[in-house]
């Protein structure tokens, strides 16, 4: 039988796949951690005001006085930003040879495979990245008041004003529900895969166990997300 050796160049490249693929579970791993913490942060919105404006406060000063003021959020920015490039590249790059190797049988044969959350995974990261720019935006660099019911100055006193202010509005309430759908299914295929690229998931019992965290991780963070703007469209929260 006739033995096939990968060239010097093949081997590199497999090498480097497998870097890349390495780098997106670690940096997927990180942010997971990052989205669970905020939507925990964001459900602090159903405790009212006062609770949502000071937890905000205190985001800000925390670590005081070993850490600056705002020393917390530009650490999670910084490792955040840092995360996002380093995502981004290894995604866009194993992308790039995905389409170049397609036109082989074996290609097309594993791309009739691939479950419903992988096909959308590249588009869904692409539309997350999107969402993020546009939250950013919203919340953090600008702060556009958007509501014609405030005022800027209620807005950029308020945390909890502003955001309450926004999801009154139907169309940014919509965006959020498609981007927490894409989110959703990111996570899911995401953390799945981060598993088995970190060697979790070598076992039947410790797969079925791997795809059961990752749905359930992914289901809690959509209805986590979902449940204040919601609320606040509809009517469930006062302001």
């Amino acid at each position: 039988m006739a033995s096939t050796t990968l060239s010097p160049a093949k081997r590199g490249t497999g090498r480097s796949s497998i870097g890349l693929k390495i780098s997106m579970a670690v940096t997927g791993v990180i942010f997971v951690l990052f989205v669970l913490a905020h939507m925990y942060g964001n459900l602090k919105l159903l405790s009212g005001q006062l609770a949502f404006d000071e937890y905000a406060h205190h985001l800000r000063v925390f670590g005081e006085p070993m850490l600056p003021k705002m020393g917390l959020l530009w650490i999670m920015r910084i490792v955040l930003l840092v995360s996002v490039v380093i995502h981004a590249y290894a995604a866009f790059t194993l992308w790039g040879r995905a389409n170049n190797a397609r036109s082989t049988r074996y290609a097309v044969h594993k791309m009739a495979q691939a479950s419903l959350s992988s096909r959308f995974m590249r588009w869904g990261g692409v539309t997350i990245l999107l969402f993020v720019i546009f939250h950013l935006i919203h919340f953090t660099i600008v702060k556009p008041n958007i509501n014609a019911d405030y005022t800027q100055a209620q807005i950029d006193a308020s945390p909890y004003i502003m955001a309450t202010a926004s999801f009154k509005i139907w169309w940014v309430v919509l965006i959020y529900v498609l981007a927490m759908i894409a989110l959703g299914m990111h996570i899911n295929h995401g953390l799945w895969s981060a598993t088995q690229t970190l060697g979790w998931a070598n076992s039947p019992s410790a797969r079925a166990t791997a795809k059961g965290i990752a749905l359930i991780v992914a289901a809690l963070t959509v209805v986590g997300f979902l449940i204040p703007p919601l609320a606040v469209a509809f009517g469930l929260i006062a302001k």
